[in-house]
């Protein structure tokens, strides 16, 4: 959305962006490092950090700090207000019953995406693929399906001038061959990736649309057997797919 210059509180923006300095690379910054990934000076990022420490979302030995169990109310009301984690949570659960591996919804935020519902075994939560979890969109399932949804136009500004970090031996990031395997997912309707985020993790994605036939989320299988995916898998993703979008 945009917003007037007036209406925008650039403390809460540079509050937030110190909450999200945080992550599984940084769980513990000082002022300095949190200045630099915040895009502060070290003055205002120690100042924000004090404050949130104060207000108990974070903790703090003096020297370091780190996130505190009640940043968990923001996941936490998030996940007990949206429709969207509540109308897919029993299709995901039902798709584990019936499979014993494990399914995600995703959403696109920025150069990531957020697993939104997740079922399956605890076994692959060693991946980082946990409810709430962060993960690049160039290197997942289901990035690349939410990506290969928009528009041209802005998939273009995506791409333009960005780097794809390589985060195995098996990711995709070279410019051309990415775009080539987007336009490869428009085409057919689902996304594959084979051990590009994490080895040993293999996954299937396809597009969750609402009946007006926008994409609002992705839903993914995640096995590490390769050889169960499209075979064993994609005709239950694609059932349930059929059976989300009335509800989407």
């Amino acid at each position: 959305m945009t917003l007037a210059q007036a209406d925008y509180i650039a403390g809460i923006a540079k509050g937030l962006a110190v909450l999200e300095s945080f992550d599984t690379e940084r769980q513990r910054l000082n002022a300095t490092l949190a200045a630099q990934r915040a895009g502060l000076t070290r003055a205002a990022a120690r100042r924000h950090l004090l404050t949130l420490a104060h207000l108990g979302y974070l903790e703090t030995d003096g020297s370091h700090f780190w996130l505190a169990p009640k940043v968990l109310r923001f996941s936490g009301s998030y996940l007990a207000s949206a429709r969207l984690p509540r109308v897919i949570q029993p299709t995901l659960n039902r798709l584990t019953a019936q499979t014993g591996e494990s399914f995600s919804a995703v959403v696109l935020d920025g150069d990531h995406v957020v697993i939104v519902a997740r079922s399956g075994s605890s076994r692959l939560l060693a991946y980082g693929l946990h409810l709430g979890a962060r993960l690049p969109a160039h290197a997942t399932s289901t990035g690349r399906i939410l990506l290969a949804a928009k528009p041209r136009a802005d998939f273009n500004a995506w791409m333009k001038g960005r780097e794809l970090p390589r985060l195995t031996v098996h990711t995709t990031v070279d410019p051309r061959k990415f775009r080539a395997v987007i336009e490869e997912v428009r085409q057919h309707d689902l996304a594959i990736a084979s051990e590009e985020h994490e080895l040993g993790v293999h996954a299937l994605a396809v597009p969750l649309r609402n009946m007006n036939g926008q994409t609002v989320a992705a839903l993914n299988a995640v096995a590490v057997r390769p050889d169960v995916m499209q075979k064993d898998l994609l005709p239950h993703l694609l059932e349930a797919a059929r059976e989300l979008r009335p509800l989407l």
